[in-house]
């Protein structure tokens, strides 16, 4: 994991239990008398994840309807410190941090997992958008009750992704969006089910330990797609974003995503990779 990662280590769940007693009747040992607790329950991952917020993160409050994606945060957490080392970039070294550094998180989802931890980590103020009106609402709650430098807005438009986000007088230092990789729900189902065998879990393909449901998970054509869209859309607030960015799930996307990006003349590119013990990730990023 990046190396200002607060759970390069794992989790002391011990200290979390604290933090959230109710989590504690869901650890369990393992064979070599380590704590952990039962990935393939929603309710424990639920519990893992509010713990890590309120012991780490300062966070108050936090809470789901069952059918939004709740986020593994360590990796998470991995994608928000390599933005600011992409900012650090173009600041001669230093990560730039404070209010003044404006994020805009396209899907933000109920979750409001990215703007939690950005402003958490480096005091960064966020615009979350997401085109889901319980999503908006339930995030929109989670940044009042804890009082974060987010605005939550909806976006009304299901074909637009910058569009009506950003207006006219409106500037951001950078976006990110980890976007809906599957190209249908059956994709979605059938990507569950090789979770579970990996793990050696038998579940139904419909039981999904972190939530989610479309656009959360898939939409038509899948992240390729999507991220596609972004691109082209970029184009026309090429001057009000710094850094464009998105995860990018498969890595067999990148050659066409960086087909497009050159398409459409951006003045630079970069694929960064990240690391999550043996899961290999990216993000795309692009400015004009």
């Amino acid at each position: 994991m990046h190396p200002r990662n607060k759970h390069a280590n794992g989790y002391d769940l011990s200290d979390l239990s604290e933090a959230t007693p109710e989590l504690t009747q869901f650890i369990i040992n393992k064979p070599n008398n380590q704590s952990t607790i039962d990935f393939s329950d929603a309710r424990a991952v639920l519990l893992l994840n509010k713990a890590l917020l309120f012991r780490h993160y300062g966070i108050k409050f936090w809470d789901l309807p069952q059918q939004f994606l709740c986020p593994p945060i360590p990796g998470r957490a991995d994608y928000i410190h390599a933005l600011a080392d992409l900012l650090a970039d173009d600041h001669d070294g230093i990560i730039p941090t404070g209010k003044k550094i404006k994020c805009l998180d396209i899907g933000t989802g109920a979750n409001l997992i990215y703007p939690i931890l950005g402003s958490a980590e480096y005091k960064w103020q966020f615009v979350g958008s997401d085109i889901n009106p319980i999503a908006v609402k339930v995030a929109d709650n989670i940044a009042k009750a804890n009082k974060l430098p987010v605005k939550v807005k909806q976006q009304t438009d299901s074909n637009a992704i910058f569009k009506g986000i950003i207006t006219k007088d409106s500037y951001f230092d950078i976006t990110m969006c980890n976007p809906p990789f599957h190209a249908s729900e059956l994709e979605a189902q059938q990507g569950t089910q090789r979770k579970w065998k990996n793990l050696g879990i038998s579940k139904t393909a419909k039981q999904l330990n972190f939530g989610g449901h479309a656009p959360e998970l898939w939409c038509k054509g899948g992240e390729l797609s999507f991220i596609t869209n972004m691109i082209k859309e970029s184009a026309q607030f090429g001057k009000q974003v710094g850094w464009f960015t998105s995860l990018v799930s498969k890595k067999d996307n990148l050659p066409a995503l960086t087909k497009c990006l050159k398409q459409h003349h951006v003045k630079r590119h970069k694929i960064i990779k990240m690391l999550q013990g043996n899961k290999q990730s990216r993000f795309i990023a692009w400015q004009f």
